[in-house]
């Protein structure tokens, strides 16, 4: 009832934003690199300096928290959102830190699907966010965090068939190891891209 009138520290808002933000630019870098498969190197030093830039507004929103009295959230859910955020980003960092070190020289068409809906959650999760500063839209928010626990489902079934394929059809044991290293990673960040939602959802319910 009186969520609309909730007290308004505005920083933590732009945080939030902020950070999702930084998720989709990673998330784009790494489909990229996931769909060209060029210049590795580069495109996970390219991802690497966007973590760390969402560390630093991760620490910034963490300290404001610990300076603020008054919250426009939950304490634990300003900590909950921001903490779940900047895991996504070092998964996505993680990712393509992997496809590096490990020497991978070709991915899947199943790994490229995989990366895509990532993408697809990073933008849900940033739409999803932008939205919060105001609980009159909350009827909106909820229906985006239920396309995020859509795209985590799909991305669910993308990984179990992308396993079976790889475990039946793959003779290289090194490769399978590889591939399903990255294949966990990549449906993991879609796993906490929900977590995000499932928290945003938690808010819209407490407030309005």
């Amino acid at each position: 009832m009186f969520g609309s009138f909730m007290p308004k520290e505005g920083r933590f808002f732009d945080h939030f934003v902020d950070l999702a933000e930084h998720i989709v630019r990673a998330s784009k870098e790494l489909d990229e690199l996931m769909g060209c498969f060029d210049d590795v190197e580069r495109r996970a030093y390219n991802i690497e300096s966007i973590e760390k830039n969402g560390d630093k507004i991760t620490h910034a929103a963490v300290e404001l928290l610990h300076t603020t009295f008054i919250t426009p959230l939950d304490r634990e859910h300003i900590h909950g959102l921001i903490t779940n955020m900047d895991d996504i980003l070092d998964l996505i960092e993680d990712v393509a830190q992997s496809l590096f070190l490990y020497d991978v020289r070709e991915v899947t068409p199943e790994a490229r699907k995989l990366a895509g809906i990532c993408v697809a959650c990073a933008e849900k999760v940033k739409e999803a966010v932008s939205l919060l500063s105001d609980m009159k839209n909350a009827h909106t928010i909820m229906a985006v965090c239920q396309e995020v626990d859509r795209l985590e489902s799909e991305a669910d079934h993308v990984m179990r068939a992308a396993m079976a394929k790889l475990f039946r059809d793959e003779p290289d044991v090194r490769q399978v190891i590889k591939l399903r290293s990255i294949y966990e990673m990549l449906e993991a960040i879609t796993d906490r891209c929900e977590d995000v939602a499932n928290l945003i959802e938690g808010i819209v319910l407490e407030n309005s």
